[in-house]
């Protein structure tokens, strides 16, 4: 398991967002993280969609955090990014199973718990302990 190349970018704009706490428009951001513009556009409109973070129109736009950032989780991030986060295909609710029936499967137990586990962990980070 590892996070996709853009929830790791979509970590850094917040990141961004909160350490510099003003409203910045998408060329800077993507300047400032090294995320192209056009990928940082793509990020920056699920992270408002998410409500994390706030877009302005106009000759005066840009983005802004739209929540303190101890209100911010890399958990929040990671799944406005990713959706739904499970260790192994079989903790998904919509997963088929091909293993027999017989009884329940030891591993689709332990992958759950490690989900959990890694979700409030996740849960547990937030963005004004990494500023």
């Amino acid at each position: 398991m590892h996070i996709t190349l853009e929830a790791d970018y979509a970590i850094r704009i917040v990141h961004c967002l909160t350490l510099h706490n003003t409203r910045a428009d998408a060329k800077s951001i993507a300047e400032t993280t090294g995320v192209t513009l056009r990928f940082s556009l793509k990020i920056l409109r699920k992270l408002v969609a998410a409500g994390i973070i706030r877009s302005y129109k106009g000759t005066q736009g840009g983005y802004e955090i739209a929540k303190a950032p101890r209100d911010i989780t890399l958990y929040d991030v990671i799944t406005t990014i990713e959706g739904p986060l499970n260790i192994s295909r079989c903790t998904h609710p919509n997963f088929n199973c091909t293993r027999p029936k017989e009884g329940s499967c030891q591993f689709q137990k332990v992958f759950i718990e490690l989900s959990e586990d890694i979700k409030h962990r996740l849960q547990s980070i937030n963005f004004e302990q990494m500023m």
